[in-house]
């Protein structure tokens, strides 16, 4: 599926129940867990200390922050679907987020996304979008969802 390129409320709505797309493949690195932490200050071991967590971990390695995870959201949606004709957007909610697995150092993670539903609220569109973080050769994704944007779109 090619990128979807999105200039109204009108052309977004055609969409809505369908699955928009799924990003390409991002490598969570250990330089990128380190700098989460040192951003978050949260600097659990079974993050950061390599030695520790292939000997003591149950994930046989380090692990990204949930929230890490949960971060790359906007990069990730990007890859899918491009809103143009837009003021601004902004984020506005994330609901029935779970964590359904750790997701180890140097893991390629990826976007699946559907929009749900999609409202007019006097001229904000508030887009509700089921989201699912899928780990490369794991049946089990990293994380499901879902997330709301709205999208202030030029008159």
């Amino acid at each position: 599926m090619s990128k979807l390129k999105i200039n109204s409320f009108e052309e977004f709505a055609r969409y809505e129940g369908t699955e928009l797309g799924v990003s390409d493949y991002h490598t969570i690195t250990q330089q990128q867990i380190n700098r989460f932490a040192d951003a978050t200050l949260d600097h659990q071991w079974i993050h950061l200390d390599t030695e520790r967590a292939k000997a003591e971990s149950p994930f046989g390695n380090t692990i990204a922050h949930g929230y890490l995870t949960v971060s790359l959201l906007p990069y990730l949606w990007s890859q899918i679907l491009t809103i143009e004709n837009t003021k601004m957007q902004v984020n506005y909610g994330i609901e029935n987020l779970r964590f359904n697995q750790p997701v180890p150092v140097d893991s390629r993670v990826r976007l699946r996304a559907k929009l749900l539903s999609l409202k007019d609220l006097r001229g904000i569109t508030k887009a509700q979008l089921e989201v699912t973080l899928e780990i490369e050769g794991s049946k089990k994704p990293a994380f499901t969802g879902v997330i709301t944007f709205l999208y202030h779109f030029n008159d």
